[in-house]
């Protein structure tokens, strides 16, 4: 195994009196902030996890980028937030500062002294640094937990041990505050990025979900954000707006454009399959949510795949484009009053 540039080799037993000294940092926090070095420590401890209701750990496949082990950011009680030991993960990389993760394998023999498994070197996933996800907070109560996305950037170690279970089968759990907390995180963000235009496209896209939930909430909709676990996998889809009131996911855009519109697509066909396999008092229905109304062949795309259409009308509010369900689809044909007619 090749040594990192933190002179510890992945896979190494150490104490944290045998990490701090090298790595900077000190105490027993999860994440520990060593300015003087320029890194950030990662101390991930699966009896502290399990205590609620979450584990840290590789997910079992990779994406195109590679590996990814997810940790859970700090925070004991009520919703976790981006400040602190969180926002020193976060902003790791605009800091110039180095993520250093261990994982928590025993004791000293004869002491309560912890061990620690040096993971390597790695740093924030830059397409989509962390999840929104639910647990439980001290007191046994719901809340937001921040669950970060890191990739290794050298050397790691990757064991059975520290790689999350496959989950048995597709399920789905309601959180009705954690896609307004992912907006803020993002509006949050956003104020100290350069204004790109990749950024001004976000950002019209959670405007336009943060407007079209409160619509539905203020039409007495139960609103929220969809957490969905896919079977025979570790990864997770999230779909900040759904309404639980008529079991129908939306996908909001931040454009019209084609690849908006089909980047959106693909994140609810990767969805379609799962969500068809679990049983619910309420047919299916998947939506896309854009802030102006898309070109026809998109239109038909989006047709063609059973998926329904609301945008952002001239007026500011909300329609609902009409288009007949293919043949032999199981989708409802979507309606409304103020549509306009198809050319």
């Amino acid at each position: 195994m090749t040594t990192s540039t933190a002179g510890f080799t992945p896979g190494d037993t150490l104490t944290r009196a045998e990490i701090h000294p090298v790595l900077g940092g000190s105490g027993f926090a999860g994440i520990c902030p060593a300015r003087e070095k320029r890194n950030v420590l990662i101390f991930s401890d699966s009896k502290i996890g399990k205590r609620y209701g979450y584990r840290d750990g590789w997910l079992a496949e990779d994406d195109s980028l590679g590996p990814i082990f997810t940790y859970t950011g700090a925070g004991k009680r009520g919703h976790q937030s981006l400040d602190g030991g969180n926002a020193s993960i976060l902003e790791h990389a605009s800091m110039g500062r180095t993520l250093h993760v261990f994982v928590a394998v025993g004791n000293v023999p004869g002491t309560g002294t912890r061990t620690h498994k040096y993971m390597g070197e790695f740093k924030v996933d830059e397409r989509r640094p962390y999840d929104i996800r639910e647990a439980k907070d001290e007191l046994n109560e719901d809340r937001n937990v921040i669950v970060f996305r890191l990739r290794p950037t050298g050397p790691y170690i990757r064991e059975d041990s520290d790689t999350l279970p496959l989950v048995s089968r597709s399920r789905i759990r309601f959180q009705p505050s954690a896609g307004r907390l992912a907006r803020a995180y993002r509006r949050q963000r956003r104020q100290r990025q350069p204004q790109t235009d990749t950024v001004r496209i976000e950002a019209i896209r959670d405007d336009l979900a943060e407007d079209f939930e409160a619509h539905e909430t203020a039409a007495g909709m139960d609103i929220g954000q969809m957490e969905l676990s896919l079977q025979n996998s570790t990864d997770q889809l999230s779909f900040e707006i759904y309404n639980q009131t008529s079991h129908t996911v939306y996908q909001p855009t931040g454009s019209a454009a084609s690849d908006s519109i089909t980047g959106a697509l693909a994140q609810l066909l990767h969805a379609q399959r799962h969500l068809r396999s679990l049983v619910h008092d309420q047919p299916l229905h998947l939506m896309m949510l854009t802030p102006a109304l898309p070109r026809e062949d998109l239109r038909d795309l989006l047709a063609e795949h059973g998926i329904g259409l609301v945008y952002r009308n001239d007026s500011g509010g909300f329609s609902e484009f009409a288009r007949n369900t293919p043949t032999g689809s199981t989708h409802r044909s979507f309606r409304c009053l103020d549509c306009p007619v198809p050319v």
